[in-house]
């Protein structure tokens, strides 16, 4: 009876009067074992530390129930912390965290110091400077929650736990618009249509329109002079005993919950954005689209895809099949496609086709290197890459999703158990033995057949100016002049680089236009040797690699030819602010260059370590793709190459710290390179550049310490909306940077960080020595 009527005369309190307000003086701190919490009068809300994890987090939370509900959230993105930490308003009117060593984190930014804090019985955190004016509070920051009689403000948003028990930030924001608009997107998106997936339909409104929360439930919005555009919901909803929240759940859906203050029991839904829990866009993750089944979400992978974790869809899923490089010309022989109808994606093509026909859309695509999926619809031909995002389930849709398959993993590669088959009997077995064997024989009659015809034929044709069918196999041997003659007298330089000048040429029977690179300093190396060196080059075939197509060994003269690359050089656009790409299309040039790098590292016939990855290497072709340029050639170089070389393969500033300690070289070397060419592609800079004040010289040393103090907008710029994807690629860049080779990320383990398939750990100091993720 006791408590009931505690209940009773807290619930009068708060709906009475909810602006009274505990006051906190300077100098008072918290513990999370004792005097853990700063309450309001009525003793509902408090404001301090709450159990998370293995630790503890720092918010405000319903106090006054039986299990306790956080509404607020400080810092949601740090770790929990342990129980020696304190929670300070200290003297000079700052809010911090101290740790048991003395390090302070900022739990607020008022303008100004504090005089005074307050813990209301609306819920709000507040800081009051001397004039009693309020300078910070809780209720202008909200995390996933509104409470009645708080607002949310335009240009500002609220952003999903990760899940139901985690607060930190999740997958989806409900932003109120300057143009008065309220919409929901996915996070680390663009404020556009194709990304939101519920609206208010509120847009053209004014730039001061709030959404605002009332003690019953009625959510609404109002204009600058407090005019009622749209109820969102009617309200109504019981107040006597009970509390209305609104809550931006971790499914992406905003609902508003009741729970009456005397009973035992969970909060109670009693009304939400949507019944479809596949409205949300990207519920199930990169590769996987959304399916309702009944009144339940279901989540489903694309043709010859698997979950990353089968515990959690949000993680998307990956290939369950080897993604092979471009077999033959037209690259489809290691592919077939396979389709998924009734679908919608998100819709990024590098490049759109008209085309009549289904059929003609799936060739298309088989066609192109570049190309790892295609939408089809209404004759048109949209090629993408991979990964796929917001994929569902839309019966009504007359889009066609055509991906590119190859061989799956077979159970062995996948670590699966190999079910035992039946014992062939033993006439199939004699039989199907003397089959192989004849077929064996009349192959091995053919293969010299063929042999001879194709030895007899080259050397019938010595002149040929076509790189010819042979270079599907080994790049094509070309003479000095040929190559003369194909670009006029090395008349048209297009680059100069620490491997030698590049000329453009033309090859006239076909009108190919090609790439000439004229070797300066090769190692003195046989005929033998330095053919077998392009052959291993030539056998090298991925989209993100340039592809060589023949060399000339003439006495002295060391000369590659290569496919032109019509848009020169990474370097070219990256750093004159007319050409750079925006920062979506550098973060996808970013996963392009590490899926070459991982090709050739992990998946080509012969492992081969670039040396030199630099943005100079990596050209772009005439779909703005990257592509790997001058892979597997440090073996030919002289120590001396030139002045950017110190005695050591790769160029100054971006070459691992390895090779300056004689230590053995793997293909960390590489990856500490990509590192540095990663946050040069992130900040839009040089990696050294010694015009900047002293502190920001080095890249990777300023961005480090830009890091460590929070202070990435200086990165960031204006230009960059996706500020978490930012920081996922400056995390990238700092581990891949690491003095530590051992320490460094696989190029593999890379991609996988920068397609957001993985989570990416805080990473330490450049020089600090932990264990490898």
């Amino acid at each position: 009876m006791a408590s009931i009527l505690f209940f009773l005369l807290l619930s009068v309190s708060f709906t009475a009067s909810a602006q009274r307000q505990t006051n906190i003086s300077l100098r008072s701190s918290l513990t999370p074992l004792t005097n853990s919490s700063w309450f309001s009068p009525s003793g509902l809300y408090a404001f301090g530390f709450y159990r998370q994890g293995n630790g503890y987090s720092i918010g405000v939370f319903l106090a006054g129930i039986s299990l306790n509900t956080v509404v607020w959230s400080a810092k949601r993105d740090d770790p929990p912390v342990p129980t020696n930490a304190t929670l300070l308003f200290s003297s000079d009117g700052r809010v911090v965290l101290q740790s048991a060593q003395g390090d302070e984190t900022l739990i607020d930014s008022p303008s100004q110091p504090a005089s005074l804090a307050a813990m209301s019985d609306s819920g709000n955190f507040m800081l009051y400077d001397s004039d009693g004016k309020i300078i910070w509070q809780s209720f202008d920051h909200p995390t996933d929650t509104l409470l009645p009689t708080q607002q949310l403000k335009a240009g500002a948003e609220l952003v999903s736990s990760a899940s139901e028990t985690g607060h930190s930030t999740g997958f989806y924001r409900l932003k109120m618009q300057h143009d008065g608009h309220l919409v929901q997107y996915p996070v680390d998106t663009q404020d556009t249509a194709p990304y939101s997936y519920w609206a208010s339909g509120t847009n053209g409104y004014g730039d001061n329109v709030t959404l605002n929360l009332d003690q019953d439930g009625h959510l609404y919005l109002l204009n600058a002079t407090l005019f009622n555009i749209k109820n969102i919901t009617v309200g109504g909803y019981p107040t006597k005993e009970t509390i209305n929240m609104m809550k931006l759940d971790a499914d992406g859906i905003f609902r508003i919950y009741s729970k009456n203050l005397t009973r035992n029991g969970n909060w109670s839904a009693e009304w939400s954005s949507t019944e479809d829990k596949c409205d949300p866009k990207g519920s199930c993750g990169l590769n996987g689209y959304c399916v309702m089944n009944d009144l339940e979400a279901e989540c489903r992978c694309l043709p010859q895809f698997a979950f990353v974790n089968q515990g959690n869809w949000t993680s998307g899923c990956e290939r369950a099949f080897r993604a092979e490089s471009c077999k033959d010309k037209n690259g489809s022989g290691a592919y077939t496609i396979e389709e998924v109808r009734f679908t919608d994606w998100e819709d990024v093509p590098y490049s759109t086709l008209s085309v009549t026909a289904k059929g003609d859309c799936e060739q298309a695509c088989l066609e192109d290197c570049n190309c790892e999926a295609a939408l089809f619809d209404d004759g048109k031909c949209r090629k993408q890459r991979l990964p796929l995002r917001f994929g569902r389930r839309n019966m009504g849709s007359t889009n066609f999703a055509l991906v590119k398959v190859g061989k799956p993993i077979s159970p062995m590669d996948r670590n699966e158990p190999i079910i035992e088959k039946k014992k062939p009997s033993r006439t199939i077995v004699i039989v199907s033995v003397s089959f192989v064997a004849f077929g064996l024989v009349m192959f091995a009659i053919f293969g010299i057949i063929i042999y001879r015809y194709h030895v007899l034929a080259y050397k019938r044709v010595p002149n040929n100016d076509g790189t010819g069918s042979n270079q599907e196999f080994a790049p094509r041997a070309f003479t000095f002049a040929e190559l003369g003659n194909f670009t006029g007298g090395f008349k048209e330089e297009i680059g100069r680089g620490s491997f030698g000048t590049v000329y453009k040429g033309l090859i006239p029977s076909t009108q190919k236009v090609i790439a000439v690179k004229r070797l300066e300093k090769v190692l003195a190396e046989g005929e033998r040797e330095f053919q077998n060196e392009m052959k291993v080059i030539g056998k090298t075939h991925h989209r993100n690699l340039v592809r060589l197509l023949g060399y000339c060994h003439d006495e002295h003269n060391r000369l590659l030819v290569y496919e032109y690359m019509s848009n020169g050089s990474l370097a070219d656009i990256l750093f004159s602010p007319e050409k750079r790409p925006c920062f979506i299309e550098r973060l996808e040039i970013a996963r392009n260059i590490a899926r070459g790098i991982v090709y050739l590292h992990e998946e080509c016939e012969t492992q081969i370590i670039h040396c030199d990855i630099k943005p100079q290497n990596i050209l772009i072709d005439k779909y703005r793709c990257p592509k790997v340029s001058d892979f597997g050639l440090a073996k030919l170089l002289k120590p001396d190459q030139t002045n950017t070389f110190t005695g050591i393969r790769g160029t100054r500033g971006y070459v691992a710290p390895e090779w300056h300690r004689n230590m053995p070289v793997t293909v960390k070397a590489d990856v500490y390179s990509f590192g540095v060419m990663l946050l040069e592609i992130t900040c839009c800079r040089k990696n050294v550049d010694y015009s900047l004040p002293e502190a920001e010289a080095i890249l990777e040393v300023w961005v480090y310490q830009c890091f460590q103090d929070g202070g990435m907008d200086k990165l960031a710029g204006d230009e960059v909306a996706d500020k978490r994807q930012f920081e996922r690629m400056v995390k990238v860049g700092l581990w891949c940077t690491l003095d530590e080779p051992s320490l460094r990320p696989s190029m593999k383990k890379v991609l996988l960080m920068l397609e957001g398939t993985v989570e990416i750990p805080i990473p330490p100091s450049p020089n600090s020595f932990f264990t490898a993720i």
